[in-house]
């Protein structure tokens, strides 16, 4: 049988992988009644898998098992790079006045086939994912999980 088996626009014609950008998105909008403004300016993206680290790769190759290597990444935060508003400044203002404008914005990536592999069923990842994007949140906002959502567990 050939062509999809659920009709365009109902939820089982999803893939995967859209799904799972739309837990994302969900996350997201759970954080921004509170946090709107911080949040204005950050992007968040969905990875499949981490980046190959060479130096893991190194370990690997030097004898180390599994079990000396970090744990698979969840998602990772790459914070705002700030450029001078001046185009002229690109080496660096000269003048510590100069206004500083993001040349790339915060950004929130979450690696889709770990958080997957972490969690039984559609609810648990759900909330696997609303876990880790409240880490990354206040990872970027330098707070406790537990500032951005009250209702986060704390660490033992």
């Amino acid at each position: 049988m050939r062509g999809p088996l659920a009709p365009v626009g109902s939820p089982l014609y999803r893939t995967r992988a859209e799904r799972f950008d739309d837990l994302v998105l969900q996350a997201v909008a759970q954080l921004e009644p509170r946090w709107q403004a911080e949040l204005s300016g950050v992007e968040f993206a969905v990875e499949e898998v981490p980046p190959a680290d060479p130096a893991t790769d190194l370990l690997v190759i030097d004898g180390l098992g599994a079990d000396d290597l970090d744990p698979v990444p969840l998602a990772r935060l790459d914070p705002a790079v700030p450029t001078p508003a001046d185009p002229a400044e690109v080496a660096g203002p000269a003048d510590p006045g100069v206004p500083l404008r993001s040349a790339r914005p915060a950004r929130i990536v979450l690696y889709r086939r770990p958080l997957l592999a972490r969690a039984e069923g559609e609810e648990a990842l759900s909330e696997l994912v609303l876990d880790v994007v409240i880490e990354e949140v206040a990872r970027l906002l330098g707070v406790d999980p537990q500032e951005i959502d009250p209702d986060f567990p704390e660490e033992d």
